[in-house]
């Protein structure tokens, strides 16, 4: 049975004076902008890009860059000696000499080790990670390159360009011997990711595949197409999604890590030779050498992503490393001058030739800082 009218609750009119207009505007205002800004940042709006730049110096090429979260420094790799950066500053606070042919770190803080892939002389050495001093080299083999801490396994990960297979080999963090060789399909093994729940996943960059190593018996156990990506390098892993990125030329990929399905594709620029992930912000980084900028993609869901952001750094910076407790991002390049012209009476450089040629000396060192 419905109320009366005189039981019903009394509805009270507010004035429509101009003043109240006014504030009910401004409150309707108010309201959108709120709202406006939710549905941006729901869509995957990142926050702007300060990028500083910091001469550091020192002789040597480069490959990748590993940063150390539970301090900022970065390590920088350079040729014959890997630089230690504090990473906020550009500061150079020290130096690992006599690493031949370095290709990257991998970095053990809670045993205090550090270690190096070094080709020149096919060994890694294992340092001090407070003082910087070697500790022991281990003979490991030809090919060194790829290096990462595998933090569920407690292992340290090695990816090599060895003949006449492609290898991973794990160490034991605290004395550096390693426990287990796997072989690989390809020849280019680059970057290797670990999902915590005992696979590693390594990109083969010359077969276009990912493939899965189970941690338990150090055997290959699947091989997954990344169709449409060409020469995947640099991988990361979200535990959230369960998906796997995959850096590429030109067009980046996500995968299923549960199936090995292409789930989304990324566009993206050329010489990608790793890759980013902010975890806590669900932003994929994407470092284009050949353009010398940074593709920032959001992660809008497990399957969908959006490109956010290109934010230029220097030509030819291809690698890089997040730090997820600051969220700064961090790359290196060397910029080099003219090449010296040929010596009198030399034979011309051969026509098709992979190499690089005669290079420039080296007149500036560029550490890259990207904040948000």
């Amino acid at each position: 049975m419905g109320r009366s009218d005189a039981e019903s609750p009394r509805r009270c009119a507010v004035p429509r004076s101009p003043a109240n207009e006014v504030t009910m505007t401004r409150h309707l205002l108010t309201a959108l902008a709120l709202l406006w800004a939710a549905s941006g940042l729901l869509a995957g709006q990142a926050p702007a890009f300060k990028v500083e730049k910091f001469d550091i110096k020192g002789e040597g090429g480069t490959d990748y860059v590993t940063v150390e979260s539970a301090t900022g420094r970065v390590f920088v790799s350079r040729s014959t000696h890997m630089m230690v950066v504090e990473g906020a500053t550009g500061k150079v606070l020290g130096d690992i000499p006599n690493t031949p042919g370095v290709h990257g770190a991998g970095l053990v803080t809670k045993v205090g080790h550090g270690f190096t892939t070094n080709s020149g002389d096919q060994t890694v050495t294992m340092f001090d990670l407070k003082t910087l001093a070697v500790l022991k080299q281990t003979k490991v083999g030809p090919g060194l390159d790829g290096i990462m801490y595998d933090e569920p396994d407690d292992k340290v990960i090695l990816t090599n360009h060895s003949r006449p297979i492609g290898t991973l080999t794990a160490l034991d963090p605290r004395t550096g011997d390693i426990v287990a060789t796997v072989e690989l399909e390809d020849t280019s093994p680059e970057g290797a990711a670990a999902d915590g729940k005992g696979h590693i996943f390594v990109n083969n960059e010359g077969t276009n595949t990912i493939q899965v190593i189970d941690v338990k018996t150090w055997k290959a156990t699947a091989s997954w197409p990344l169709a449409p990506c060409e020469g995947p390098t640099g991988i990361a892993y979200d535990k959230v999604t369960n998906r796997l990125f995959s850096g590429c030329s030109k067009t980046s990929v996500v995968v299923d890590a549960s199936t090995g399905k292409v789930v989304a594709s990324i566009p993206n620029g050329t010489r990608v030779d790793a890759l980013g992930w902010d975890p806590s912000k669900k932003l994929i980084y994407i470092p284009n050498g050949g353009e010398g900028n940074v593709t920032v993609v959001h992660q809008d869901a497990a399957d969908k992503y959006t490109v956010v952001a290109t934010v230029p750094t220097f030509a030819g910076a291809k690698t890089i490393a997040v730090d997820p407790t600051t969220h700064n991002v961090y790359l290196f390049q060397p910029e080099r001058g003219p090449a010296p012209p040929p010596a009198a009476g030399a034979p011309p450089a051969p026509a098709g030739g992979r190499g690089r040629g005669p290079q420039g000396p080296i007149i500036a060192a560029w550490f890259i800082v990207i904040k948000s």
